[in-house]
């Protein structure tokens, strides 16, 4: 890959970082996806200080899908590797690969990104803020597309969540790694010790605002496929706030998934 778009950052899994199963959790390795999304459009001239102070928009991440291949434990020091794509009409996709120090792919992700006018709350078109590349790279972390999520079955309440101050970020809305917690917390601790992630795939669709109650709903009805649905409705606003699919598998003498 040509160095000039592709950006690194390594980093090293504290004991802040896990869960309870000694591993990066999901939240924080959303963080750190955000974190270094962020060092990168700095570097290429569309740094988040920058497009508010001269165009009063800000990056906001629309859909993400993530694949783990294995999952980094407490101890480990990790890199993660991320680059632009070709802008398509109004989104931004951005890659990333996650690697240990032995070089071993370890996550791949692929995510799609939208400029939000700050004032407006609205979805910036293209062309507002004039953004190019020094270079284009065709290579994709994961050969899909982010495709439209959809329950195949009922849902059912799993509990409700009012946002509040350590849930919001610098734009004033709830922070994507947050929605990764909150999606997580529709399963026990058992079945958290019981089942690992392989797959996580997040649409968000509308924004979600301090003080406003969020319903979490799961489908779990093709779970003997090894695949859940989450919803999150927004009690105040009657507007879903995200979708999101999970492809789980068991781990070795565990007990069956409870419905």
């Amino acid at each position: 890959m040509k160095s000039d778009i592709l950006h690194k950052k390594e980093y090293h899994v504290d004991w802040g970082d896990i869960d309870l199963n000694k591993e990066l959790k999901l939240s924080t390795l959303f963080s750190c996806f955000q974190d270094v999304a962020s060092e990168a459009s700095e570097k290429l001239g569309f740094g988040i200080e920058s497009l508010d102070r001269e165009y009063g928009v800000a990056w906001v991440l629309m859909k993400i899908r993530v694949d783990l291949l294995k999952n980094p434990k407490v101890g480990d020091t990790i890199s993660i590797e991320t680059w632009p794509l070709e802008p398509g009409k109004i989104d931004y996709g951005r890659d990333y690969i996650v690697r240990n120090q032995q070089g071993e792919v370890m996550i791949r992700a692929i995510s799609s990104w939208v400029l939000m006018d700050l004032r407006q709350r609205k979805i910036s078109r293209k062309g507002t803020v004039p953004i190019q590349y020094p270079a284009s790279l065709k290579e994709r972390a994961i050969d899909e597309k982010l495709k439209k999520l959809k329950a195949e079955g009922p849902l059912d309440e799993s509990y409700r969540k009012m946002i509040g101050y350590s849930d919001i970020d610098f734009n004033g809305h709830l922070n994507n790694s947050k929605y990764v917690d909150y999606i997580l917390d529709c399963f026990s601790v058992s079945e958290h010790r019981n089942y690992r992630i392989q797959s996580i795939e997040v649409h968000f669709t509308n924004e979600a605002l301090p003080d406003e109650t969020i319903v979490l709903q799961t489908d779990t009805s093709a779970s003997e496929q090894s695949k859940l649905y989450i919803e999150g409705f927004n009690l105040d606003t009657n507007k879903t706030v995200f979708k999101s699919k999970l492809i789980i598998e068991k781990k070795m003498n565990c007990q069956s998934l409870q419905q």
